[in-house]
């Protein structure tokens, strides 16, 4: 059973990240009462619900996956009442501004909620991460009128969101898209197929509202000529009372190798007369409009990466503890302990970097108007290492999950198994990582010539300076670990600039690995971040058991972890021939 890690997530929180402070004196959260009662009461309840009603539901729903028969979906047995109880919890719209329905709070509260829902139950978390992301797109582009139609019925967790982007023979490329969409009055009609439209139908709310790319008969050709429509499952009111049941219909949905519980849908538009929808923000700038929602949403990918982790680790801790071999349990085999100790070093990284970043996201968007522009330049950067890191560390994470049960994690009724298949999506959809590496290095790095990148290098090199300056030897380790693996950092930042400007292609193959390097050195700047905390609490000897443990993690990670960074540094400095060499004929 999973049990949520509220100890670290609070001492983030309130320790490391003084969110009570630098959140609580921005305007927009000014009479919120931000500090650590807030948190505590907070992380409490969500942990309470991730443990007992959405836990439960992992294991059934991959068990009883989701079906699709005579255009509608049927979804796993608790999920409809588990959905309804989150929305009646204000747990959708957590950080949505109250005006809207939401309840206000800043982006690090909800990033540390969707950690417990997937770790709970990933297959279930995406309903809510697919609302919310819905509901921004709308906020920050739809008519007025739609906002009031629409935002609060979504945040309240009455209504749900999809997004439809995918069509078949149009992945991540969307130029060649053949959804059309015909003017008709005051609105339109949309017409054409989606394919992987995560929880596409359902009846677990009474309305959803899809969210669907399209394409007008005059747009332009290619990306630039998509336009996005919102298009609702049931026709609503002016009165705000549900009508008839509009033209979006599934068509089945799709057999996958992990998170079985959540309906991935093929959707289908206009087979009975037009999908009436309604134009959201400019014709020809839907490609804009979703955009405004990536980074929320590439942040909660990396977030289910770090989720399915956890949760591995959890049931990966508690067999090892029972499963005796040689007179002893396993926990105390020499190599069990390194995995065991590798997954709570990762996640323990993960959670970090994730959180940090989600203040600088707050930051970003109600921060004082001065340093608004640079922290939004700071978190275009730091979300495609969240997205990709986190999520490639999951998949390692949730296989030594597997590997830790021996084999009974090859036994799917241990349950181990499913959080390496349900994680496995991760680093494909929202953008490959692929994408999320030559974004990093093509996009964000080159944009501005590195000058952001140093910036963070600076601040890494401040954390160095203050750990190589402590008197505790353990932290002076950990400075001289993270001082070597900057150094590499800023050799390979600056050799891929210079490649980047002569040799495109050969400069994003070796995007990935520098992605991965850049992962690895902030995972490992924010845990020695968190251990300088932990050393000084228990100094004053404040959680002396909780602190000595947070510092012994962090040794571990810079000792045995951190050298991983230096590995893609390498890739990165060897001689390119063998990829330019290689012909394509030859696969």
């Amino acid at each position: 059973m999973y049990t949520a890690p509220t100890d670290d997530m609070q001492f983030l929180i309130d320790d490391v990240l003084d969110g009570g402070t630098v959140l609580g004196e921005l305007p927009r959260y000014a009479e919120l009462g931000l500090g650590a009662e807030l948190t505590t009461a907070l992380l409490d309840e969500a942990a309470k619900f991730a443990s007992d009603v959405v836990a439960p539901l992992r294991r059934v729903g991959d068990a009883q996956p989701a079906r699709c028969s005579d255009g509608a979906v049927t979804i796993p047995p608790g999920y409809g009442e588990a959905i309804r109880q989150l929305g009646a919890g204000g747990w959708v719209g957590i950080s949505a501004p109250q005006d809207q329905g939401g309840q206000g709070l800043p982006e690090l509260f909800g990033t540390a909620a969707c950690e417990m829902w997937n770790s709970a139950d990933m297959a279930f978390a995406l309903e809510p991460f697919l609302s919310a992301g819905a509901a921004l797109a709308i906020s920050a582009h739809a008519s007025e009128s739609l906002k009031t139609t629409y935002l609060e019925k979504i945040y309240s967790g009455e209504w749900s969101g999809t997004m439809n982007l995918t069509e078949s023979g149009a992945g991540s490329d969307l130029g060649p898209m053949k959804t059309r969409a015909e003017r008709d009055g005051d609105h339109y009609r949309i017409y054409g197929q989606k394919i992987y439209i995560t929880w596409g139908d359902h009846n677990a709310t009474d309305n959803i509202i899809h969210l669907v790319l399209a394409r007008l008969p005059d747009a332009p050709e290619g990306s630039r000529g998509i336009s996005l429509f919102l298009v609702p499952k049931f026709m609503v009111s002016a009165d705000g009372s549900l009508g008839e049941r509009n033209d979006a219909y599934p068509i089945s949905v799709e057999h996958k190798l992990g998170i079985h519980g959540s309906p991935t849908c093929v959707m289908a538009y206009g087979d009975r007369g037009g999908a009436i929808g309604y134009l959201v923000g400019e014709e020809n700038q839907g490609l804009a409009c979703m955009f405004t929602m990536m980074n929320e949403a590439r942040l909660k990918v990396g977030l289910q990466g770090l989720g399915a982790s956890e949760g591995a680790y959890q049931k990966a801790v508690a067999y090892a503890r029972e499963r005796v071999q040689g007179g002893v349990p396993i926990i105390e085999h020499a190599d069990v302990k390194r995995m065991l100790l590798t997954m709570r070093a990762l996640n323990e990284a993960m959670r970090a970097l994730a959180y940090s970043e989600a203040v600088t996201m707050d930051l970003a968007h109600v921060g004082m108007e001065p340093s608004r522009e640079a922290n939004q330049r700071r978190i275009d950067l730091m979300i495609p290492v969240i997205k990709g890191w986190l999520t490639e560390l999951g998949m390692e994470v949730t296989s030594l999950g597997v590997q830790v049960h021996g084999g009974m994690g090859y036994v799917e009724e241990t349950g181990a198994a499913q959080y390496l298949r349900d994680v496995r999506i991760t680093p494909i959809y929202e953008g490959t990582n692929g994408i999320q590496a030559a974004d990093l290095l093509n996009r964000k790095l080159g944009r501005d010539g590195g000058a952001t990148m140093e910036a963070m290098q600076a601040k890494i090199r401040e954390q160095v300076a203050a750990l190589l300056a402590h008197a505790d030897p353990r932290l002076n380790a950990m400075g001289a670990c993270l001082s070597s693996a900057l150094a590499d950092h800023v050799e390979t930042t600056q050799r891929l600039l210079t490649m980047l400007a002569a040799d495109r292609f050969m400069a994003l193959g070796g995007s990935f690995d520098y992605m991965m390097q850049s992962g690895y050195l902030f995972g490992g700047w924010q845990l020695a971040r968190s251990a300088e905390v932990a050393a000084a609490l228990t100094a004053k000897g404040e959680r002396t058991h909780f602190c000595e443990r947070k510092v012994s993690t962090a040794l571990f990670y810079m000792e045995r972890l951190l050298p991983r960074a230096r590995a893609h540094a390498g890739a990165i400095d060897a001689p390119a021939e063998g990829l330019a060499s290689f012909s394509f004929d030859w696969f």
